[in-house]
Parts: C-alpha cells; structure tokens; sequence
C-alpha cells in the first residue's frame, strides 16, 4: 500500500443526468484554445464565495493493492489541508487516484509535481509538459498514466478527469457520479479521436491503449503532438457540484470500476461507515472485496467523508402495489364460478 498524505481536451459534455453536478471550466485544469473541431457546451462556473452556512467537515482515507499485477502503478494523494499547507486562504481539500500504464515513472513524476501546478494554472497541461521535458532528458522515464483529482474549496466540489479512474458521489444513499470514463472504445470517444486525426483498432486507440486522455505516453508515435494537440488529451474533464446533503465521495482507479458499478461502491462503503465510521476501513474493504471478484488490475481507492456525524441509518418507503385483473382473467373466473354452481 502506498499513500502520500499532504486538467480538458475539448470533448463533448457530461451527461447533466444527475441532480447537481454541471460540467465546468477551471484555470487550474485547463487552457485554451480548444483542440480544432471539438467543442465543448459548458457552464462556466468559478467556486462560489464560502460565505454560505454549510461547510463539509472533511476526513479521508485510501488504500491500494497490486492485485494480481506485477508491479504496483498505481498512486494516490488524500490531502485534507491543502490550502493550508500551502499558505494559502480558506478551507480546501485535494485527492487525486493516479493509474499508471506502461510502467510507474509518469505517476510517481506526477503525483510529485501536480499539487504545486494545482495553485496555478493549467495544472495537468503543465505536469504534461514537464513530464515530457522529464522524458526527453531521460528516455527510460517513458511511460504513461490517467488521473483524476478532486479538489474541495468551501462546499464546492471540482472533480478534474484524464481516462478511466472515477469519482461517485453519495447523496442519501444515492451514487451521483462526477466523472465519464474516457475509454477509447465508447463511440463517442471514437468520434473525438477520428476528428483529432487519430484512429480506433481493436477498440485501442491508434491500436495502443484503451484510454482517450491519458498524461505522458510522449514514446508512443502518433499519439501527442508538441503543440499539446493530437488524438490522445491530456486537458481534463470537468465538473462542479455544490455540496449540501452529500455524505462522501469516492475516488478509485479502474480496478475497482471494472467489478463494480457506481451504486455497489456506494451502498458497500456506506453499510461499512455505519458499522465502523472509519474512511481506511471502508477502503480496505473495497479493495479486498475487488480482489476477491477477480479485478486483474492494480486496485487504489480513497473515501472522502464530509460530515462529522454517523451517517444515517436509511429506511425505504414502501410502496402501495395496486393489482388488477385483466378482462380474459374475469372470463375466465366468472366460467369458473358458473361451472362451480352446475
């Protein structure tokens, strides 16, 4: 286990399925301009003043494992005083879950480099870039990874996404997701590819990696270009959600997603806080819950809770069934009741 307790390609929108979360455009995440013919239709929203009443109360804790891999390339931050340590104004939080292919360099070099970038701006284009300078000094640094951070300010929530690590909410029980797996072979992936000049094989991108935005992977020919263009982004996805009655989030790498879906995550680690209240435990528990049904990837995991307070226990309304009988089914009982009185 590893823990280290101290970004968008213009694509298409997040699904503004769920109840709050809106799709945002942060300096500390992205620049501009765009990638040529992609947009993307987007609130612009900046943290609202902290001047509101709620203001979460903030205790996480991860966990990863290198499953059946091996090697470990997974790694993880959980920050609960980030500001703070940084001399900076106002409560803030900051996690990211770092899934590393290709070998471990890019996510050691990022997780080192991108809570510096995250006061600035544009900071995973800049770790991006620096990550390549690294590469280009030191060949045998050549590697890649996906990242998603999460970054707490007041009751704001901003959930920047690179690739197929995910963040899920949960709000009464309920799992909001904040994040949309950036796996190359969703056709809407495809479309932001081909329009970058790239292409799909075997539903990898240019035949190479399962992942549409990905930090690093400067060796792979075709994949980026120096003007930070090109079929593989590095400029994350974003997303706000003002926190009010959410009890915790949940990051993870895809070993956790891929034998999960989002409520399973959420209604195990919510049975496990009411039982024990401890973030760690609850991460332990998942991660050995994903061995058990066979992930075969690196497994890391943190818990983010917001409230001080024991989650609630959830009591579920039970619904009036209303029956009836269809018109053959009243034939068929009237001829039986007919044949009863022969």
């Amino acid at each position: 286990m590893e823990e280290h307790r101290l970004g968008g390609g213009e694509r298409p929108p997040i699904p503004t399925a769920a109840r709050r979360p809106v799709l945002a455009r942060h300096a500390s995440f992205v620049r501009s301009p765009a990638k040529p013919n992609i947009t993307m239709s987007g609130t612009e929203r900046t943290f609202e003043s902290m001047g509101a009443e709620y203001i979460p109360i903030v205790l996480s804790r991860g966990c990863s494992d290198i499953g059946s891999r091996h090697t470990m390339e997974d790694v993880y931050i959980c920050h609960d005083n980030f500001m703070q340590d940084f001399g900076l104004d106002g409560p803030s939080a900051f996690y990211v879950v770092f899934d590393g292919h290709g070998g471990k360099h890019a996510a050691d070099f990022v997780c080192r480099n991108l809570p510096r970038f995250i006061i600035e701006d544009e900071a995973f284009l800049q770790t991006n870039a620096a990550f390549a300078y690294a590469c280009s000094v030191n060949s045998s640094l050549a590697s890649g990874m996906t990242a998603l951070a999460a970054l707490v300010v007041g009751r704001s929530l901003l959930v920047a996404n690179a690739g197929d690590c995910r963040a899920v909410l949960c709000c009464h029980g309920k799992a909001i997701e904040m994040s949309r797996d950036h796996r190359s072979s969703c056709n809407r992936e495809k479309v932001c590819i081909e329009a970058s000049g790239g292409y799909v094989y075997d539903d990898r991108l240019n035949g190479q990696l399962n992942v549409a935005w990905a930090i690093g992977d400067w060796h792979m020919e075709g994949l980026k270009a120096c003007n930070g263009l090109g079929s593989l982004s590095a400029e994350p996805e974003v997303m706000i959600s003002n926190l009010t009655e959410d009890e915790f989030l949940i990051i993870g790498c895809d070993g956790i997603w891929d034998v999960f879906c989002s409520q399973n995550v959420v209604d195990s680690a919510r049975r496990n806080l009411q039982e024990h209240d401890d973030p760690f435990a609850c991460c332990k528990e998942l991660v050995n819950e994903a061995i058990k049904r066979k992930s075969l990837a690196n497994h890391s995991v943190v818990v983010v809770c917001f409230n001080s307070r024991p989650l609630p226990v959830l009591t579920a309304t039970r619904l009036r069934v209303q029956r009836s009988i269809s018109a053959e089914g009243l034939r068929e009982l009237q001829s039986f009741l007919d044949s009863s009185d022969d």
